[in-house]
């Protein structure tokens, strides 16, 4: 059982306890594919977020869920416990005064092939 709560910090807003069911090993995330600006979806970066100034990054993980209404859902979720960082593809560092850049406490996708993990 995955326990998810956010509370409210400069990265995102909180998110109350949800509970999912894994059915699968969590993969450690470096892309993911999201659909808000474009129907065809576009890339970006994505990073675990934490409340340490001199090490905010932390990691980010895919994993499968049991999902109620399409029976699996993939949960995008943070090693940190400020939620996830996002960024269009740049070479820029993760940062929260970037306005390109936005947090939000965990993701539930449907696909995925909307994500790229990352090779050890």
């Amino acid at each position: 059982m995955i326990l998810e709560e956010i509370e409210e910090n400069p990265n995102c807003r909180a998110a109350d306890m949800m509970r999912f069911r894994e059915i699968g090993p969590a993969k450690r995330v470096v892309q993911v594919r999201l659909y808000h600006e474009d129907s065809n979806g576009k890339w970006y970066g994505v990073t675990g977020w934490t409340d340490r100034p001199e090490a905010p990054t932390a990691e980010a993980f895919i994993q499968p869920v049991e999902d109620s209404g399409s029976g699996v859902a993939y949960l995008l979720f943070s090693a940190g416990p400020c939620g996830l960082r996002f960024k269009p593809h740049s070479e820029s560092p993760w940062s929260l005064t970037d306005p390109s850049q936005w947090g939000e406490p965990f993701l539930l996708l449907g696909d995925s092939r909307d994500v790229v993990v990352k090779v050890s």
